[in-house]
């Protein structure tokens, strides 16, 4: 677990600087645009390139050195912050160069969660599968507790140059940290012999290896149904709330702080508990509780006064929804197979983030927005519950999809097969 500490803590400096840059700049982009259509499309601009990369980063996170493949991702998102550094420097920022930068950097992460996931099941023992998640959320989301509010600190004493720099030195301390730590290869198992082949037979094993196992297939297209309902009020989460408080940059970092409060104190729950001893049950249910507060009841808020304590709750359910989650995989998936079985996992059930950032966000400033301003039958049905004012559509939009990802959810606990798939799945043989 020491290993994986000191890894993480690397990440969690470099996730710091990161936070503070991507906050500055997305208030940068929604101010220039004024569009959610604009923030949608950088993040399809991840998202594509990403998913359409990740198979054959499965290949190679199983074939070679977990940890140069870990430090892949850090690599390509030093690139890009530096790319977009020199282009501040020079004057010649624009919003297209987000899109392209989120490219290099969507297929820089496409090594990252799959590496990172399989080199646990090599650092740790099995019972400690939900500890380390737990540990990896602490680390995503504890420098969002206080990124917003220090990059509203510095911004006007470095400005975004500064903020930049700053970011690009992470990324080669969190490098430098990784290159320092032993990440034990993966014993090799009778899953792994069949999976040996030519390139092509090795990207898509992952796929044949979900499909032959009915029970994590179930699951996957039960998770690929809640993404493509979750990737709707994702996409006007942040517009929403500066639509609402008139572009309040405060507000909006109050809100995302207190998200990664909830997701902080969340990330020590697991680490120190480690999930419900039926991890699927910590799946459903985190999730469940996710959408109710997070994306039903927030859509209801109509300032920081109800957001903040709607977002702290959403947080803690979301955590253990995703630690369970990982941590029902590692056990069932054989080490040496787990890069491409979890990269085919990911395609699958992140496909749909490859349209609805975009669907979202023209389906806000073209329809639901327009409506909720004028005296149409929406503005009419559902004002009494969301508003007319700004923000009122892109509610209706985070209302409606929350309560269909939370049913989703609920089903998903009808169907024995996603159940009773810790029962109906044998675990792996621990190296």
């Amino acid at each position: 677990m020491l290993g994986l500490t000191i890894v993480l803590v690397g990440q969690a400096v470099s996730i710091l600087a990161s936070s503070m840059t991507g906050f500055a700049l997305s208030i940068w982009v929604f101010q220039k645009t004024s569009s959610a259509t604009s923030l949608g499309i950088m993040t399809t601009a991840f998202t594509l390139p990403y998913l359409l990369i990740i198979p054959l980063a499965g290949v190679l996170v199983d074939r070679y050195n977990r940890k140069l493949m870990m430090a892949v991702s850090d690599l390509a998102a030093g690139l890009g912050t530096l790319a977009i550094l020199v282009l501040h420097l020079t004057g010649n920022l624009e919003v297209w160069h987000f899109y392209v930068v989120n490219v290099i950097i969507g297929l820089g992460n496409a090594f990252q969660w799959p590496a990172y996931s399989a080199a646990i099941t090599t650092m740790v023992t099995k019972d400690q599968y939900g500890r380390a998640n737990g540990m990896m959320s602490l680390v995503q989301a504890g420098p969002g507790v206080i990124a917003p509010l220090l990059a509203g600190a510095l911004l006007p004493f470095i400005e975004l140059q500064g903020i930049l720099i700053i970011d690009v030195i992470t990324f080669l301390f969190a490098i430098g940290v990784l290159m320092l730590v032993h990440v034990p290869p993966p014993i090799q198992t009778a899953d792994g012999k069949a999976g040996k082949g030519n390139f092509w037979h090795e990207a898509t094993f992952g796929f044949k290896y979900i499909f032959q196992r009915k029970p994590m297939l179930a699951y996957v297209i039960l998770i690929f149904i809640a993404n493509l309902f979750l990737g709707f009020p994702n996409s006007v989460h942040v517009p929403m709330v500066l639509l609402r408080t008139g572009n309040d940059s405060l507000i909006l970092g109050s809100v995302q702080t207190a998200g990664a409060i909830s997701w902080t104190i969340g990330s020590l729950v697991m680490s120190a508990w480690g999930g419900p001893k039926r991890r699927i049950y910590g799946t459903l249910f985190g999730w469940m509780f996710y959408c109710l507060f997070g994306n039903v009841l927030f859509a209801l808020g109509q300032g920081l006064a109800s957001w903040v304590p709607l977002i702290l709750l959403a947080g803690l359910g979301s955590n253990v929804g995703i630690a369970t989650s990982q941590a029902i995989l590692q056990a069932k998936v054989a080490p040496d197979v787990q890069g491409r079985v979890f990269s085919a996992r990911r395609l699958l059930t992140w496909f749909p983030d490859t349209f609805t950032p975009i669907l979202g966000g023209l389906l806000a400033d073209h329809i639901m927005e327009p409506a909720m301003r004028s005296q149409t039958w929406l503005a009419n049905t559902f004002g009494w519950l969301v508003g007319t004012k700004p923000g009122s559509g892109m509610a209706l939009i985070m209302l409606i999809a929350g309560i269909l990802m939370l049913l989703t959810m609920f089903v998903g606990y009808l169907i024995p097969s996603i159940r009773n798939m810790e029962d109906l799945l044998p675990d792996h043989e621990q190296g």
